[in-house]
């Protein structure tokens, strides 16, 4: 039984020129040659999708660091950036394990009710219209991700929770910075701004709670406060946190969605064609949009108790990188076109983009709402649209995406 890989496997590399723009070819080496294999003392790495799917559904794992040894890099990193900073539990579902876990997913999901979900659908569809009016009124080319992808989401979702209008601006820019802590690259370049955008979100956000609780609205926001299950509430820290987590995840997951989705459309016009001409594809389509180009390339679980992957044994708190982007492209799984974008794949649905398991994103149908109303929207619109200019990758690890993707929409 082997618990390392030989020294002459594939080994990630995001330093490898061109990784950025296009890491599947790379992924495609580590899945055939080294599909289990652990960087030196560190964490694990898988690729395949069974073995993917089967870790982030085991029981026997964690998404908490404290059960890493050393506390887990983001603390590190945090600490290093403000070695005076107090430490305190982080109550974000992203980061909690069952049984918390499970209470505090089972009062935040009272707050999406179905009609708050028809809500969001039916204000994004006039949100994108609104957008899309505007540019086309344009004369020159448009960045897609500054014009609709970046603003839109943010937009719905700062209105789906009822945030005050004179925060918006702010929380846009602190809530993109702070995402970099999901990013260990980026984490370690950019340490203090990402501390300084923490303390200054985690301001505003207790101020709107606690300006929320004296009043009678009906949103989001004022639902989280109201969720009760059997005298049990969410406490201000547990509000907090995951009101932060909301704009983090609700945001920045779904601007990579429709930057990511678009380019792989104008890279494949006849799926896009496709798309114009059959709005039933709709569905469908973002499902592959989320498995050929993922949002999120990696996800962690970390081992409570020792298991074996493919005869690999994992040790009790050693880090698992569950490689969502890889599993995604996975031949055995998708068949040997897997590196095709096909938007009418029968299993496209059955990608890891969202994860699996308990921890399965629980904005998951928020981000395929929007992404169905406003890829769609897009397209049909501005059928004849087309490249302007080459897309400038946001060189992030873990969140995939682009900062910049210039496309002309007028013949």
């Amino acid at each position: 039984m082997s618990d390392d890989s030989p020294a002459t496997a594939p080994a990630l590399n995001p330093f490898e020129p061109g990784y950025f723009d296009n890491p599947y070819d790379q992924y495609g080496r580590i899945r055939e040659q080294s599909p289990v294999h652990r960087f030196d003392n560190g964490p694990w790495l898988i690729t395949r999708w069974d073995d993917v799917h089967t870790v982030l559904r085991r029981p026997n794992t964690s998404v908490d660091e404290s059960n890493l040894p050393d506390g887990g890099w983001r603390r590190r990193g945090m600490v290093a950036a403000d070695p005076g900073r107090a430490e305190r539990a982080n109550h974000a579902i992203l980061n909690l394990d069952p049984p918390d876990h499970t209470r505090l997913r089972r009062l935040v999901s009272k707050a999406f009710t179905p009609r708050a979900v028809e809500q969001i659908r039916s204000r994004t569809a006039e949100i994108t219209e609104q957008i899309l009016d505007d540019l086309a009124r344009r004369d020159e080319p448009v960045d897609l991700i500054a014009e609709l992808a970046f603003p839109l989401p943010f937009t719905v979702i700062s209105e789906l929770l009822g945030m005050p209008e004179g925060d918006r601006d702010q929380l846009r820019s602190w809530s993109h910075t702070l995402t970099q802590i999901l990013d260990p690259l980026l984490l370690l370049s950019n340490g203090p701004a990402i501390v300084e955008a923490s303390d200054r979100m985690n301001e505003v956000v207790t101020a709107a709670v606690e300006w929320k609780r004296g009043r009678d609205d009906d949103d989001l926001l004022t639902a989280l406060i109201r969720a009760e299950d059997g005298g049990d509430v969410l406490t201000d820290a547990e509000l907090i946190d995951n009101v932060t987590l909301l704009y983090l995840a609700g945001h920045e997951t779904t601007v990579n969605l429709i930057g990511n989705g678009t380019n792989a459309l104008l890279n494949n016009p006849d799926q896009m064609e496709q798309l114009i001409a059959d709005p039933s594809l709709d569905v469908n389509a973002i499902e592959e949009l989320l498995r050929y180009d993922s949002p999120v390339q990696f996800s962690r679980r970390i081992a409570t108790e020792p298991f074996e992957i493919d005869g690999h044994r994992v040790e009790a708190g050693q880090m698992v990188m569950t490689g969502l982007g890889a599993a995604n492209r996975d031949p055995a799984k998708f068949g040997p076109d897997a590196d095709r974008l096909d938007l009418s794949r029968a299993d496209a649905r059955e990608h890891v983009s969202f994860g699996s398991g308990v921890h399965h994103c629980l904005g998951a149908a928020l981000a395929r709402l929007e992404g169905q109303e406003i890829i769609g929207r897009l397209v049909r619109r501005f059928p004849t649209m087309e490249r302007a200019g080459d897309p400038v990758h946001n060189q992030r690890l873990i969140l995939r995406g682009y900062d910049q993707l210039p496309v002309s929409l007028t013949p």
